[in-house]
């Protein structure tokens, strides 16, 4: 099943399922009890959001060995963890912001985990009954700003800087997934999550350690190399083959025009 989040032509926002290109509504609790709508809307008549509000975003650093070797760093033996605020959280098609501190905004195409059951310490062999599926993600990184700071949060953490979408795939097979970013139609980014340093199983296992993980928590499993540059007027994607296409503008951040 797809799920969404989206606002209806009459305005009203709420989560949704998706076959083909129509849409219906959902009412309950997604991660419990729910009871599915007729299918009553196309897709091009309604506004998708961001499928999942997460209470928490959890980042993984260098998990594919050609993007850790492209900035010339070593292979993690355990996965780097770092945090980006709900904040962060856009949707497809809304306008990821270039803020003023930074002059060196790039774009990391991710497969995002959705977790369902959450809990602490879920052991490796019982991690995928923990998610509730997956979608594309966009981990935008001020570069500049992750050099210089001793830690990552200002450089992941920016508002527009988490897009997620365009649905949530419950039935998605992750293990040998392609993930493609592009920028303007150029592909900059092609790899494969077989080719992860640390699996889904091994991440959820290695998280829920020292952090519950909660219904709607999001985990971004890491980007291949080729990450690059991103400049207002760009439209950055990021595609997962067989899940979905993430669509984003770019623009600078009017609040404080450099």
């Amino acid at each position: 099943m797809r799920w969404v989040r989206f606002q209806a032509p009459d305005g009203t926002i709420g989560y949704g399922w998706v076959e083909g290109d129509r849409v219906g509504p959902v009412k309950g609790d997604p991660f419990d009890e729910y009871e599915r709508g007729p299918l009553q809307w196309s897709l091009e008549e309604v506004r998708l959001l961001a499928p999942v509000l997460p209470r928490k975003v959890i980042g993984i650093g260098r998990n594919y060995p050609d993007h850790a070797r492209e900035h010339g760093a070593e292979v993690p033996s355990v996965p780097i963890v770092f945090l980006k605020p709900p904040t962060a959280v856009i949707g497809p098609g809304e306008t990821i912001l270039l803020p003023p501190q930074s002059r060196q905004v790039e774009h990391e195409a991710e497969l995002a985990v959705v977790i369902g059951r959450g809990g602490r310490w879920i052991p490796a062999d019982q991690a995928w009954d923990a998610v509730w599926g997956y979608t594309a993600a966009n981990d935008v990184t001020a570069r500049d700003l992750q050099q210089r700071d001793l830690q990552w949060t200002r450089a992941k953490g920016f508002d527009t800087f988490c897009p997620l979408g365009p649905w949530v795939d419950t039935e998605f097979d992750p293990t040998e997934a392609t993930v493609i970013g592009r920028v303007n139609g150029e592909v900059r980014q092609m790899g494969s999550t077989r080719e992860m340093v640390f699996s889904i199983p091994q991440l959820i296992a290695f998280v829920s350690s020292f952090m519950r993980l909660e219904p709607g928590d999001v985990i971004l499993t890491g980007t291949p190399a080729g990450v690059g540059p991103l400049r207002a007027g760009d439209v950055v994607e990021v595609e997962i083959e067989g899940l979905g296409v993430l669509r984003n503008p770019v623009a600078e951040e009017r609040a404080m025009a450099r």
